[in-house]
């Protein structure tokens, strides 16, 4: 199924001279080989995750997957020479979110941030640098947040005028609206500072927290005015002034399984408890959300049509 969905996902054509994302992460907590990206259904790939020391607030490498760092673009340009390749930064969980936030809250930790993040991606031979921050969540650590791209898009320019090298791309993985619960988002520094940005039109809804019933967990339009949905986010991005040509629309190569309370009650927003799992006893009482071939395809036509510069999957080791 992953085969077909990437073949349809990615032979499909922007009908634009300029430059588009077809991307992907990468991330090492799958265990999928690097040698086994097909990466010439690919424009850009992502290396998924670089982490952030707590306490220097510096950029690392994990040393157990240094090798697969270091070489990750020699690997996946062999198949795509074209190919560009970023090093992504943080992921999910509080932990993280906790110490981006502490990062960003003073001068001294950003620049200490940015200054190694720049130099890893230049010792690992990478084309750019993505930071996914999931998120900033109040009106200081947006401010901060805005602050940090604005002071990371400088020294990037800095860098490159010094090294006589090509600058290094930047981009961002970010919330599904321009909107976080209320708090807007610094939408003009975010568009000055930022190459493009990677929108998670994915995890709406899912067993972990919306145990009690089932819910596409990517759906791009709504099936009730309450729902949220992909087409709602990207409009609010727009709408807040952000360029469409500069967004890329996020699709999951991946799904959420509930368990029903009552298997002929099976539709969405039925009655659930919790996670199921297939196979783990009566099939008939697991619900599964994902994104089929029909929907990607949708997706990536919604992209087409919307003006925006591309996609991207979370993952390709799924």
């Amino acid at each position: 199924m992953l085969f077909s969905v990437l073949c349809f996902l990615f032979n499909l054509r922007f009908s634009t001279a300029q430059t588009t994302v077809k991307g992907s992460y990468w991330y090492y907590g799958t265990e999928f080989p690097v040698s086994n990206i097909n990466s010439s259904l690919f424009t850009h790939l992502f290396c998924a995750f670089a982490d952030l020391n707590s306490t220097t607030y510096r950029v690392t490498i994990p040393n157990s997957v240094s090798t697969q760092f270091s070489t990750f673009t020699t690997t996946v340009q062999q198949k795509n020479p074209s190919v560009k390749t970023l090093l992504s930064i943080g992921g999910g969980g509080p932990n993280i979110t906790a110490t981006f936030a502490s990062m960003a809250s003073q001068p001294s930790r950003r620049n200490s941030f940015i200054d190694s993040s720049i130099k890893l991606a230049r010792n690992y031979s990478f084309h750019g640098l993505d930071l996914d921050w999931e998120y900033p969540s109040t009106a200081t650590e947006i401010s901060n947040f805005g602050k940090l791209l604005l002071e990371w898009r400088t020294a990037v320019a800095n860098e490159s005028r010094t090294s006589g090298k090509t600058a290094l791309l930047l981009s961002a993985a970010v919330f599904r609206s321009s909107n976080y619960y209320s708090l807007d988002l610094p939408v003009q520094n975010i568009s000055n500072s930022l190459d493009w940005i990677n929108v998670m039109s994915y995890d709406f809804y899912g067993p972990g927290w919306s145990p009690n019933f089932t819910a596409p967990p990517a759906a791009l339009y709504n099936a009730t005015a309450s729902q949220v949905n992909g087409a709602a986010g990207i409009r609010d991005w727009i709408r807040a002034g952000f360029p469409a040509r500069k967004m890329a629309l996020g699709i999951p190569f991946y799904g959420y399984a509930w368990r029903l309370v009552n298997s002929n009650n099976n539709g969405l927003f039925a009655p659930a408890n919790g996670a199921g799992l297939p196979g783990d006893g009566d099939i008939g009482t697991t619900w599964i959300g994902y994104d089929d071939v029909r929907s990607v395809s949708t997706k990536v036509s919604y992209a087409k049509t919307q003006g925006l510069l591309g996609y991207f999957s979370w993952n390709v080791g799924f």
